[in-house]
């Protein structure tokens, strides 16, 4: 069967032509008239110090997280600069809090970039000065105690072993049963196995950098010294992911030589190694090569990279240098490595306010979040909206440090932000958040 040939009128044909014409503008014009989306940002945050319930309320605060605590915060990315650990009530909460938002921000487009600081490096080492009694209380559980009288008998057994190494410690560790029990209250054991090589937390914290680069700006804990600029930042992390390794392994060793216990502190473990040193020196055994290098490697632990004060981890010199000879050095940090600003945490800031420094270049965000640990301080988080603005958020305010988009700040600036120079007073006026973050709302003034 033949189908006959369709008519098609010159009208229809007409209009057949115009809905082509106008698909294809549509098709052409389509992408311009798509609304775009808030800007893209970045937020980050200084020291926590276990204070879970502030570091909840400036995440809201910042449109990081929802009610729930979930990530909320879309394709943000949220920079932790270190000191989650220490001094606080709250340790578990706030790690696990980190490592939930770390898993669930990619799912959103997101990001969660958590650093290293110097508590951390402290945690995994042993060096417990700052952790307190209610620190290790929150990793007790129903067997604390068997596994803490287990470990009182294991130390007297090890005491009992060595002594010769206890005739030379230069602080004796002979300790009662009770004086014993004091020193590693519940939970200290299971603290110390959480920040093992392969605990809970120990194996998430290890897996993390000491400094970020996030569209040229960096970001770290303490800071990057002048003489180390010539390093690039993959070699500085490198470097302190490998000095943490190499703890590691060397702690191992000693544990494997009978020398120390799994639970010994920093300061114990090096008093061990120096008494060990002296019995060495006065036997007439022949002294194991193997065994002496660890030891005196061990103990120039104090000199690595990931401890000494002006490494990136303790490094305090943006809070200290004035600004006649800090300004070239940070200056001289920047061109190293082609990037606009340094961010960094470690350092209370007075009044509890972030501190912009030498022409906006560094921002120091560590402002005191655990209140009841350093008075007058709250919490905060440096909002950077398109590597342009730079918003410091209160959980009472906003104030605009920086703004390089043409317009004008709404408050905040050199002139009016009260740390730079030495104005004592807060501008009182409070932005009200938008429902879709900082950045997004940051165009209109503040009502």
């Amino acid at each position: 069967m033949v189908r006959a040939p369709v008519w098609v009128s010159p009208q229809h044909l007409c209009i057949f032509f115009v809905l082509v014409l106008v698909s294809t503008v549509v098709a052409w014009a389509g992408p311009a008239n798509v609304p775009a989306g808030p800007p893209e940002s970045v937020v980050a945050i200084g020291d926590v110090h276990n204070d879970f319930d502030d570091f909840v309320a400036i995440l809201r605060r910042t449109g990081l997280t929802d009610q729930q605590n979930h990530w909320a915060g879309g394709k943000t990315t949220f920079v932790q600069v270190g000191d989650l650990l220490d001094r606080g009530p709250k340790p578990r909460q706030v790690l696990d809090l980190m490592m939930a938002l770390e898993k669930e921000a990619p799912q959103a487009g997101g990001r969660v970039v958590a650093l290293l600081g110097n508590h951390e490096v402290m945690n995994i080492m042993g060096d417990l000065r700052y952790v307190t009694p209610a620190n290790y209380a929150s990793f007790a559980d129903a067997n604390s105690e068997k596994r803490q009288k287990a470990a009182y008998v294991e130390y007297v057994k090890w005491k009992d072993s060595h002594p010769s190494l206890f005739a030379e410690l230069p602080q004796p560790m002979e300790l009662t049963e009770s004086e014993w029990m004091a020193r590693h209250p519940a939970g200290f054991i299971e603290q110390r196995e959480a920040f093992g090589p392969k605990g809970q937390y120990g194996e998430w914290v290890r897996g993390h950098s000491a400094v970020a680069e996030i569209d040229g700006i960096i970001f770290l804990h303490g800071g990057i010294h002048p003489d180390l600029a010539k390093t690039k930042l993959d070699a500085i992390n490198n470097r302190i992911h490998d000095e943490i390794k190499e703890f590691d392994a060397s702690k191992q060793y000693l544990q494997n030589e009978n020398l120390i216990l799994p639970f010994f502190n920093l300061q114990e473990i090096y008093g061990v190694l120096r008494a060990e040193v002296s019995v060495e020196l006065k036997s007439r055994v022949p002294a194991n090569k193997e065994r002496q290098a660890k030891i005196q490697e061990f103990l120039r632990h104090e000199d690595w990279f990931s401890v000494r004060v002006d490494g990136p981890l303790w490094f305090r010199g943006y809070d200290q240098w004035n600004d006649e000879e800090g300004a070239p050095q940070a200056s001289k940090v920047l061109e190293a490595y082609k990037a606009t600003h340094i961010v960094v945490g470690h350092t209370v800031q007075k009044g509890g306010r972030i501190r912009p420094r030498f022409g906006n270049k560094v921002f120091l965000i560590d402002t005191g979040m655990l209140s009841s640990y350093y008075p007058g301080g709250r919490a905060s988080a440096l909002e950077i909206c398109g590597n342009a603005k730079f918003i410091a958020v209160y959980l009472d305010q906003q104030v605009v440090l920086l703004d390089s988009t043409g317009t004008s700040p709404k408050y905040g600036g050199l002139e009016e932000h009260p740390l730079v120079g030495n104005a004592a007073k807060v501008s009182e006026k409070v932005a009200v958040l938008p429902a879709e973050g900082i950045c997004s709302g940051t165009t209109a003034a503040p009502q």
